[in-house]
């Protein structure tokens, strides 16, 4: 056995939780401050320590040392403090607010500074963002402890070079979910067995957070309060390096960046980051885990081409964003092929590449220093001969998802300006000019084709927002927040009708709120024009009516519910005073009728994805206000279905016996609606449970077996799957699932490689793919053509008197498609206006 892997199988065999294993190189300490060990009363790597605990400690720290100072920068879903401890000297500390300004100057493209080695540098020491990968918050106490209480000459050195900001969790509910899981099957003895319990958390495990989003996808789309949160506080402080800790599989060693070359042809961060800046990093990471026996591999894995990583959003800021991955104990102590791997162990990797991350800042903080300054300064220039010098984009129909678009844009400290009519424009000349491209181009060639995430992030399509670019401008004032983006006229009281318009993206949850207020509300199935308070006014399909006199509540008592709603939703509202309309169909029309209440489950559990499922649950909660029913799979065989009216079954593999089946068919059968996402809709096909069909490979029996090397069997089996990639569909409009649209063209998200046929009814496909749908992501030619082209992305299959609702694609993907959540909230809402003609 070689030295390094000796020295790998003791470490990681050997039980030790004495503080010497992790902190005696950094001694003297100054007994006055607690250590981890003494404030928790257990060893570091004994327990996994909750979140309340590692705050608690944090804000001892501050409380008991002038090096350091907490700030909460927010709070999760969940209620739970995200914090950060900040660490330095105490003159440091104490002039805090003077060295900001110096640092934040390197970042104004306007200002030639150049004290570049004079200004201490900022490090963002982030850990934890998935809950279940545990070891890097426990090395952040460590990391902590270290900073705050050694008198080590090497730490006081970096302490007089640095501001060390120490963000412990990211994902607090996450961890506190799987912490309580870990500790709960500790056994004593521990168990190193695989097959353990301690080492198999059940669904949805603690790698999400409350709403099972994957957080480390979120720093470009800012879904959460945990994201938003940091992005506040990130752009505060513009840290020049930022570390983002990771675990993965047990059987693996460690990994540091550089990583797998970046996938797409013309990379917009520097290639100095890429490159010259990882692989210096890479040298001290190396050296480190060399002292210590740790193996490890680079390059191999983890490209950085999707921008909303907490390893590679630093790298659109100038700063350094580096990735840490660690293979896990899985709770404490498992056997590998290596001999047993401790919790121990694997936080002490950890803790040596936090303060390895210090080191090499500190010793290169000039060069850091002068990097930012020309990141910054290059986005002007490189703006200043780009063709194109902004982009301009509105939606006539739709005030509220303009709002949340330009809410994104100002989160990124993007410059937007009014442009008159409803106009908005984003000048390219700005220091985000890297966001500004990361917001609004799209690409279809690239350098590779195999992607360890997403390949298309066009923001401005998920947004639907109707855009384009433009060559010169007048920009008018700048939007410095949305307070005042939506204007909505006060309507009128009226002892008749009132009309809301259904365009709008908050009028699902107006509609709900009203339904909950106790008022009838009706939804047109064909347009008309009307004589408004207002005057003449065109409504769209699914226009909403509530007529007064039929409601059991006085005309004032509807007129105060609208009132309430419009205020909380800024919808637009209209007062109508007679049946008769100018054009079109009449309010008493066959063609306009009652809306039900939704009634909605979802099934949950064991093979179900529980990131499609978290964000159905979000999208409901947070924006519509509406409750659902989440029914384990462990509980469906005897759930009673006749108090839900819809159904909603995300992607997963649903292993339901034909009885099973048979209870969903024949709940359907009589009315109700079954909405499918993704594999659950190849699920329902596969299963007979509707008569549709799937477009597959043909089989061609006289192809010829080209022979390839072996070695490239990964990349070119990985490139034939969808990553995610935005395409082009061509929407039905005048179909309920189609209301509230206005253009027959909208953006889609597909990530599976679910190929719905089209409907053999010629009025069941709601969507289908254009003949020249990609719009932005990587795609072979083979899925291109031979696929995608030909299928549907949406169609509705009757059942008796219900339908279900097929969707290929995941109209909720992130919780950030505001473009197409309208098309399943029209599923919730309007299922039973379809009648799927036979």
């Amino acid at each position: 056995m070689s030295k390094k892997l000796l020295v790998l199988a003791l470490l990681c065999s050997t039980t030790i939780f004495a503080q010497d294993y992790f902190l005696k190189k950094f001694e003297p300490f100054n007994k006055e401050i607690p250590s981890p060990e003494e404030f928790l009363e257990y060893g570091i790597g004994e327990r996994h320590t909750r979140h309340d605990l590692i705050v608690a400690y944090l804000e001892k720290l501050a409380e008991v040392s002038d090096r350091a100072t907490i700030y909460q920068y927010g709070k999760t879903h969940e209620g739970r403090k995200l914090v950060i401890l900040t660490v330095s000297t105490p003159e440091n500390v104490s002039n805090l607010d003077a060295l900001k300004q110096q640092h934040l100057a390197f970042t104004d493209p306007t200002k030639n500074v150049t004290n570049y080695d004079e200004v201490p540098i900022f490090i963002n020491l982030a850990y934890n963002v998935h809950g279940n990968e545990p070891s890097s918050s426990e090395a952040a106490l460590l990391s902590a402890y270290t900073f705050v209480a050694s008198e080590n000459p090497e730490i006081l050195n970096y302490l007089k070079k640095a501001v060390i900001f120490i963000d412990p969790t990211i994902n607090p509910d996450g961890r506190d979910r799987h912490t309580q899981w870990a500790n709960s099957y500790q056994g004593n003895p521990l168990v190193a067995d695989p097959q353990d319990a301690e080492h198999n958390e059940y669904w949805p495990m603690g790698r999400t957070n409350h709403y099972w989003f994957d957080l480390n996808r979120d720093w470009l789309l800012a879904i959460n309060p945990e994201s938003q949160g940091k992005l506040n506080w990130y752009h505060r402080w513009y840290p020049n390096v930022v570390t983002d800790f990771h675990e993965m599989g047990s059987q693996s060693t460690y990994f540091f960046e550089p990583m797998k070359p970046n996938g797409s042809l013309d990379p917009i961060m520097p290639k100095e980051n890429y490159e010259d800046l990882n692989n210096l990093f890479g040298s001290y990471f190396a050296k480190a885990l060399d002292s210590i026996g740790s193996l490890y591999f680079t390059k191999e894995a983890f490209d950085g081409t999707y921008p909303g990583y907490g390893s590679s959003y630093p790298d659109l800021q100038g700063g350094l964003g580096l990735l840490f991955e660690q293979a896990s104990s899985r709770g404490h102590k498992q056997t590998t092929a290596f001999g047993e791997i401790t919790f121990p162990f694997t936080i002490r990797n950890q803790f040596t590449s936090s303060i390895t991350t210090v080191k090499a800042a500190v010793e290169n903080k000039a060069m850091m220093r002068k990097y930012q300054q020309d990141f910054f300064k290059s986005a002007l220039s490189r703006a200043t001969k780009s063709k194109i010098k902004g982009y301009s984009f509105s939606d006539d129909f739709d005030q509220n998802r303009v709002k949340a678009f330009i809410d994104k844009l100002l989160l990124h400290r993007i410059e937007v300006y009014k442009s008159g009519n409803g106009t908005y424009v984003v000048p390219t000349k700005q220091p985000q000019y890297r966001m500004v491209q990361t917001m609004f181009e799209t690409y279809d060639k690239y350098r590779d084709s195999v992607y360890y995430d997403a390949s298309a992030w066009s923001v401005a399509n998920f947004y639907n927002m109707k855009y384009k670019e433009v060559s010169n401008m007048a920009l008018g004032e700048r939007i410095e927040n949305t307070t005042n983006i939506v204007s909505v006229p006060d309507f009128k009281k009226s002892d008749y009708a009132y009309i809301l318009d259904w365009d709008d993206y908050n009028t699902p949850a107006a509609l709900y709120q009203l339904q909950t207020a106790g008022l009838v509300v009706s939804s047109s199935a064909k347009q008309f024009s009307s004589q408004t308070t207002m005057g003449e006014k065109r409504f769209n399909y699914g226009s909403l009516m509530v007529p007064v006199s039929l409601q059991k509540k006085s005309s004032e008592e509807v007129y105060q519910a609208l009132k309430k709603v419009q205020d909380k939703f800024q919808i637009p509202i209209y007062s109508i005073n007679t049946g008769l309309n100018l054009k079109g169909i009449d309010l008493g029309s066959r063609s306009i009728s009652a809306v039900s209440k939704p009634k909605i489950a979802m099934l949950i559990g064991h093979g179900v994805s529980s990131y499609e499922a978290g964000e159905v649950w979000h999208l409901l909660d947070t924006r519509v206000g509406m409750p659902i029913t989440k029914i384990p799979m462990r509980n469906f065989s005897g759930a009673d279905l006749s108090g839900y009216n819809t159904l909603v079954m995300v992607s997963g593999k649903y292993d339901l016996d034909e009885k099973e089946r048979n209870k969903i068919k024949d709940w359907v059968d009589i009315g109700n609606t079954l909405i499918t996402i993704g594999t659950a809709s190849k699920w329902a096909i596969d299963k007979k449970l509707v008569d549709e069909k799937l477009i597959e490979a043909k089989k061609d029996s006289t192809k010829t077996i080209v022979r390839k090397p072996y070695v490239d069997a990964d990349e070119n089996i990985g490139k034939e799957s969808l990553g995610g990639a935005i395409f082009r569909v061509d929407l039905d409009v005048t179909h309920p699932l189609g209301f509230g649209y206005h253009d027959a063209t909208i953006p889609v998200y597909k990530n599976n490689t679910v190929w719905l046929a089209p409907s053999k009814n010629e009025y069941a496909t709601v969507a289908k793919y254009t003949q020249d749908p990609q719009i932005d992501g990587f795609i072979t030619d083979k899925n291109l053509n031979e696929f995608l082209k030909p299928s549907a992305s949406l169609i509705v299959s009757k059942i008796g008197s219900g339908r279900v609702v097929l969707f290929a694609d995941n109209p909720n993907f992130r919780g950030s498609w505001y473009g197409t959540n309208r098309l399943f909230l029209n599923a919730l809402f309007l299922g039973d206006k379809i009648n799927v003609p036979d």
